[in-house]
């Protein structure tokens, strides 16, 4: 199990015509990430997703808070001994084109992380082979035409599914898919994202899913738990249905609005919550961070910021006033 408590990580930027200035990409994050469980982390470009999944990964350093694997603190190891809890925590790269060295065969690709795991392990030197013909199996992809190429002799769909099997390299208990298939072909999302599906009930690995799509967080969050995250900060959590079929927070209602629906269907409920105005990061806020977007923004909005409260369920919102409603048709599926 992975939990995160108040992770907190600023950039500085440098250079810009206004001097340096900090930007929070998170503010005081919690989470929990069950073994074989799958987490969803939505929200538009800029929301600090990415930010967040690359700490979990141990790919990035966090300001503040404490991300704890298994029962350790990360904050109490040094840098070499944090390493073996993160490699069991592998990142499937949102772009396949630019994943894979271009110079290397697919064989080249896979054998490097594989001899390192036979030294881990103390399997001889034949182990390699073999198992990476196996991973590539097991991922939907036939050894024998892949192995010897290159990628640019490979599809879109079939590099994505190499990037996986070169996570898998490492017998992870967790895999961190950030936009895994944002970058490639529509007609071939529906393989990918059922193959992570079929890896977290037949490797009992956890997932966690990193995207602005909810409709590919349902799917692939299916009996998991979904953090819409706005501006660096958890605003609404639940399980993955609860969250889809009845959101309460403003920002949660926005983003499921903008998923198209069947022509001649309207969603039931009152009007669809748009955001209507850029943001100037650079300006501080003293209340809730939505408030400047939120049409249903009060005094208190504007001068206190809400903190994630559940009132007793499941389903835990930031927000002083949480609207209750259906924003997607029964029986329509996207």
């Amino acid at each position: 199990m992975i939990t995160g408590t108040a992770i907190t990580k600023t950039f500085r930027q440098r250079g810009s015509v206004l001097g340096k200035r900090d930007v929070p990409a998170l503010r005081g994050v919690d989470f929990a990430i069950e073994r074989g469980g799958a987490v969803s982390f939505i929200g538009e470009s800029g929301c600090g997703k990415t930010t967040l999944g690359r700490i979990i990964a141990g790919l990035e350093t966090y300001d503040s808070g404490e991300i704890v694997i298994d029962g350790t603190p990360m904050s109490s190891l040094s840098h070499h001994r944090r390493q073996p809890y993160f490699r069991r925590i592998q990142l499937i790269h949102q772009d396949p084109y630019s994943a894979l060295n271009p110079t290397r065969t697919i064989h080249q690709t896979l054998e490097a992380p594989l001899r390192l795991r036979a030294r881990q392990t103390g399997r001889p030197r034949s182990w390699v082979d073999g198992r990476a013909e196996e991973l590539l199996s097991l991922v939907g992809i036939d050894p024998g035409y892949v192995l010897p190429r290159y990628p640019h002799q490979l599809s879109g769909g079939m590099r994505q599914r190499v990037v996986i099997a070169r996570a898998l390299t490492m017998d992870p208990e967790m895999l961190v898919a950030d936009e895994a298939v944002s970058m490639i072909d529509v007609s071939l999302r529906l393989g990918i994202l059922g193959l992570l599906r079929d890896l977290r009930e037949r490797l009992h690995v956890s997932v966690l899913f990193i995207t602005h799509d909810i409709a590919t967080a349902r799917y692939i969050g299916d009996e998991g738990e979904v953090y819409v995250i706005y501006r660096g900060q958890v605003i609404e959590r639940g399980p993955t249905e609860t969250i889809i079929a009845d959101p309460v927070h403003p920002y949660t209602q926005s983003l499921l609005s903008a998923i198209p629906v069947l022509h001649g269907l309207e969603r039931p409920g009152s009007e669809q919550v748009v955001p209507t105005e850029a943001l100037d990061e650079g300006q501080a806020d003293a209340g809730c961070l939505f408030a400047r977007r939120c049409p249903f923004s009060t005094d208190r909005c504007e001068n206190e910021r809400p903190v994630l409260s559940g009132d007793g369920t499941v389903q835990l919102h930031a927000c002083f006033h949480p609207r209750r409603r259906s924003v997607i048709p029964q029986g329509v599926h996207t």
